[in-house]
């Protein structure tokens, strides 16, 4: 039986899954260090992570078994996706199976930022009554900054606007405005605008930094700030200082530039103990709906690729699918060079096979061709293509006798 490794708590449904498409799973509930990795990988076909395990391209290489990543999560930053590439590992996510978890935390963070909530439950909890509207305001009618207008962005943009928002939103790629939504043109533009802002950009490196004392300076004071994307995006010091000055009414954050590996771990951060400021441990798409589908979703991909050789929405291959019954299937990733899949059908005609069906993509230095055929695969034939200079690795799938 094929291994699957799941890491860092992924929700049981991947498991059922797997297990009923015939791999032998192992589940570990936190994320493994570079070395128990390493060790745990042994014989690994399939890998399920999400954001705190770290594949880098050494321990990718390391491993030839290893034919799909799952990451369990949106981000991939953690995945040296061109080293997995390279080595013919298809990468999945999901991208936009917590979209709903994410829109809906920050808008109940936004109105308990605006009623100054947060504070309200200290003080009672304290023994304290402070029935006061001082510093306490409606959303309706005041204005959202949305700083990446993806799928969370844009979901985030409608729903605010349903509470009486106005929506201003900047993002680095022209993107179709939503309702009412209105594109800035910079983000210094929307910063000296909104009255909320909140943060929903992706992990890219270009990003590291990108909000610091600067940005804060330019928003209006007294106005509030979320994020629930990346923690390396933001300057938390300089968070800290507007927030002590009252230049920032309130924040709510997410995601940190640190955070702990396992359950329990001792938390450190430069917010802990300021008034008004909602923390919470990068749980924004951590509902049980949101890690259901992501796991349903995830592991159904892994499924397909191992399966049929499909690789619909893979952050790192050639986007490849065929689609109906066929008695034999192999998939063929290799250099992106010219002449290549008339030098794979050569090698296929040879064995007296007929092509019944076909698809070739490119992506980068990378080509994958999908082939039917209409009869089961001889290993021959597939010892060939693996012998070629240009092959990366040869796909299991159906009828073809690759081990």
């Amino acid at each position: 039986m094929p291994k699957a490794l799941l890491l860092e708590n992924i929700d049981p449904v991947a498991v059922e899954l797997l297990t009923m498409a015939g791999f032998e799973v192992e589940s570990v509930k936190g994320a493994l260090d570079a070395a128990d990795l390493d060790a745990a990988l042994e014989g690994v076909r399939v890998l399920g992570i999400r954001s705190k395990t770290q594949l880098s391209g050494d321990l990718l290489r390391r491993h030839p078994d290893l034919t799909a990543v799952g990451a369990f999560c949106i981000g991939t930053n953690q995945i040296d996706l061109t080293a997995a590439a390279a080595a013919g590992i298809a990468v999945f996510n999901a991208p936009f199976s917590n979209t709903r978890s994410v829109v809906e935390i920050a808008l109940a963070e936004i109105i308990s930022l605006a009623r100054r909530l947060i504070d309200r439950d200290r003080a009672l909890q304290a023994g304290v009554w402070d029935k006061s509207s001082a510093g306490s305001h409606e959303v309706r009618g005041r204005t959202l900054g949305i700083v990446g207008y993806g799928n969370i962005g844009s979901q985030l943009s409608v729903l605010a606007e349903t509470l009486g928002m106005r929506v201003l939103f900047y993002d680095l790629e022209d993107k179709l405005a939503l309702g009412n939504a209105e594109p800035c043109k910079s983000l210094d533009d929307l910063l000296e605008r909104s009255e909320t802002v909140t943060l929903h950009v992706d992990g890219r490196a270009g990003n590291a930094g990108m909000f610091g004392a600067e940005q804060f300076a330019r928003m209006p004071r007294r106005s509030l700030f979320l994020n629930l994307s990346r923690g390396f995006v933001v300057d938390h010091e300089a968070l800290r200082e507007n927030i002590v000055s009252g230049h920032i009414a309130g924040a709510a954050i997410d995601v940190f530039p640190e955070e702990p590996k396992a359950q329990g771990d001792p938390f450190i951060s430069a917010l802990r103990g300021l008034p008004n400021v909602i923390l919470t441990p990068h749980v924004g798409g951590s509902t049980q709906e949101a890690q259901h589908d992501i796991g349903r979703f995830v592991a159904g991909k892994l499924i397909d690729y191992t399966r049929h050789g499909t690789t619909t929405l893979s952050v790192n291959l050639p986007t490849v699918s065929l689609h109906g019954a066929s008695p034999a299937r192999f998939g063929w990733l290799h250099r992106n060079l010219p002449g290549m899949l008339a030098r794979a059908d050569e090698v296929v005609s040879r064995y007296g096979l007929n092509v019944d069906g076909q698809v070739l993509s490119t992506r980068g230095e990378v080509g994958y061709a999908l082939t039917d055929v209409n009869r089961p695969v001889p290993a021959e034939l597939l010892a060939e293509l693996a012998s070629l200079p240009e092959t990366i690795r040869l796909v299991s799938c159906t009828g073809a006798a690759i081990g």
